[in-house]
C-alpha cells in the first residue's frame, strides 16, 4: 500500500491506477473493515488529487481561443501557480 503522504508525489497516471486497484479491492470485499475504511480514505484523497489535475489541465486547454473556422486563433497563456 502507497503510504498517504506519497500519494500527493505520485503522477496523474500512477494515482489513477492506486485509485483503480484500491476500488477493486473494496467491491471484492475481502478487507477487514478498518482496512477498508483507511483504503476508502486514500482513495478518496487520490479521487480528489486526479480531479484537482483534470480541472487544471482543462483550464489550460480552454486557454486556446479558436477562431469561427475553428483553427486556434489565438492562445492565452496559462496563469502560472
Amino acid at each position: 500500500m502507497v503510504e498517504p503522504a506519497d500519494t500527493e508525489t505520485l503522477s496523474f497516471e500512477e494515482a489513477l491506477r492506486r485509485l483503480e486497484a484500491i476500488v477493486q479491492q473494496l467491491e471484492r470485499g475481502d478487507v477487514p473493515l478498518e482496512q477498508s475504511i483507511t483504503l476508502y480514505a486514500e482513495g478518496d484523497k487520490l479521487r480528489a488529487q486526479c480531479q484537482a489535475r483534470l480541472a487544471a489541465a482543462e483550464a489550460r486547454i480552454q486557454q486556446i481561443v479558436s477562431s469561427a473556422d475553428g483553427s486556434a486563433s489565438k492562445t492565452a497563456p496559462y496563469p502560472a501557480d
